[in-house]
């Protein structure tokens, strides 16, 4: 039996295709106005946050760019912005509805402030609203996970934020960003199995805890808070991996499956020290590391490590009797 992700998972190398066919051009006007600008507010929510955490550590790492995160609204409430500030709001939803993200949208506009919205739905408000739309060319997505939209979403940022910043390796993210379309498609022919296996192993553990350093925590956090407790319907819980030994450490015990993301950043010496320790004392330790998979600039890694994530947590789902993209509460709570 095939669910819908299956086949908004197997969509995605095309949806990357579409968009970068489509929009490459307003994105590449974007990256102009964002060289000039004094701040850069990216907002989301669910995935579409995960995509900003994990863009704005790739970029921290390695410019100055000035980048800052907001969920929607955190942003709308507890942000001071200065009327006509030299700054832009670049705003990620898959529907372009999403409340608390529109309202950040709209409380920068309110302040004559620069806004671009990436979002999945032409006509949605988000897009209509946005100074600067630009669209995911992932269709209508249904399954919760949001598959298609966490990829083409990222992949816009990267292009955007990258093709602005000053990293001096710039052009080889972007040169292999071109790439990725073709990388995931491998990856989802050859991850299916282990992943499956793995899932079928852990079926039965209710709560796992994910750790990644770097441009990982952002997929570490999506990893917790929307795949796994979303789409496998388990809880979770994200951390940097610094900070396994600020409490983690204290519960990490026997057979408390823990989910370490390695792309071999220098920060991942801390991710290795955690991913040790946590094997001494025999904790049920997962690891997927980004050379595994692929041979790619390291600030690439949540593209392809995503990859056998999915896998793993469809299957995981499967295994417990669930569709992994239904949903049971999200969309009947509105606040």
């Amino acid at each position: 039996m095939y669910y819908k992700m299956y086949y908004e998972m197997m969509e995605q190398p095309d949806a990357i295709r579409r968009t970068f066919d489509n929009e490459l051009e307003k994105m590449e006007k974007v990256s102009k106005i964002v060289e000039s600008c004094n701040s850069i507010y990216l907002i989301g929510c669910g995935s579409s946050i995960s995509t900003c955490y994990s863009v704005r550590d790739a970029l921290r790492a390695v410019s100055n760019l000035p980048i800052t995160v907001f969920t929607g609204y955190e942003f709308a409430y507890n942000k001071k912005l200065l009327r006509d500030e030299n700054s832009i709001v670049i705003a990620t939803s898959q529907s372009g509805e999403t409340a608390d993200t529109l309202a950040a949208l709209r409380k920068a506009k309110e302040y004559n402030i620069k806004t671009v919205s990436i979002t999945n739905e032409p006509q949605s408000s988000m897009a209509k609203e946005a100074d600067y739309p630009i669209v995911t060319l992932g269709h209508t997505e249904t399954a919760i996970l949001g598959t298609k939209t966490y990829i083409t979403q990222l992949a816009c940022l990267y292009q955007i934020l990258f093709l602005a910043s000053d990293y001096e390796r710039k052009d080889e993210i972007l040169n292999q960003l071109i790439q990725i379309p073709d990388i995931i498609e491998n990856l989802l022919k050859t991850t299916e199995e282990d992943n499956k296996k793995l899932a079928n192993d852990l079926k039965d553990e209710d709560v796992f805890y994910c750790l990644g350093s770097g441009v990982n925590f952002g997929l570490a956090y999506k990893l917790a808070m929307t795949m796994l407790m979303e789409g496998a319907i388990k809880h979770a819980c994200p951390l940097y991996s610094a900070e396994y030994r600020h409490g983690l450490i204290e519960r990490a015990e026997e057979d408390v499956p823990l989910i370490f993301l390695d792309a071999d950043q220098a920060s991942d010496e801390i991710t290795k020290r955690a991913y040790d320790n946590a094997n001494e004392i025999k904790a049920r330790t997962i690891l997927f590391k980004l050379s595994d998979y692929a041979d790619v600039n390291k600030l690439l890694a949540p593209f392809v490590l995503v990859i056998p994530l999915e896998w793993f947590v469809y299957y995981l789902a499967h295994f417990n009797g669930e569709d992994p993209g239904s949903t049971r509460h999200i969309g009947k709570v509105r606040y």
